[in-house]
C-alpha cells in the first residue's frame, strides 16, 4: 500500500486471506503507512524468525493466529493467538514462529 494521509479513512478487509502462510518463509503487507503511523501485518511458517533489532518508533504487536517466541529487553514471552505486547521506542526485540502464524505491528511516530 502507498502512503495513506493522516487525514484519510481506510478499510482492509480480508487480510488473513491475502497473507496466507507461505511454506518456509515469512512474508508482509504494508496495511496503513503516514508519518505517524504504519500499520504490518506478517505471515511466518514455523521455524521463520525476525532477528534482533529495533524500531524508532513506539510499537505494538499482537498476534492474530499460531504462536511464537518473542525476545523483548532480554525476556522471552511465548505467546498464543490473542496476546500483545508494548515496545517503547528504541527496545531491541527478536521472534521466533513455533508454529504458522499471522502477526501485527502498530508503529507510532511519538516524537511527532
Amino acid at each position: 500500500m502507498a502512503s495513506t494521509d493522516v487525514n484519510e479513512s481506510v478499510a482492509v478487509l480480508n487480510i488473513l486471506e491475502d497473507l496466507p502462510v507461505t511454506k518456509e518463509s515469512t512474508t508482509s503487507r504494508v496495511l496503513v503507512n503516514n508519518p505517524l503511523l504504519r500499520v504490518v501485518d506478517f505471515s511466518f511458517d514455523e521455524g521463520q524468525l525476525l532477528t534482533e533489532h529495533s524500531s524508532p518508533r513506539a510499537v505494538v504487536v499482537t498476534l492474530l493466529t499460531g504462536t511464537m517466541d518473542f525476545d523483548l529487553e532480554g525476556e522471552t514471552h511465548n505467546m498464543v493467538a490473542g496476546d500483545m505486547l508494548y515496545m517503547r521506542p528504541g527496545v531491541t526485540h527478536a521472534l521466533r514462529a513455533t508454529s504458522k502464524c499471522h502477526m501485527q505491528l502498530v508503529m507510532v511516530d511519538t516524537t511527532a
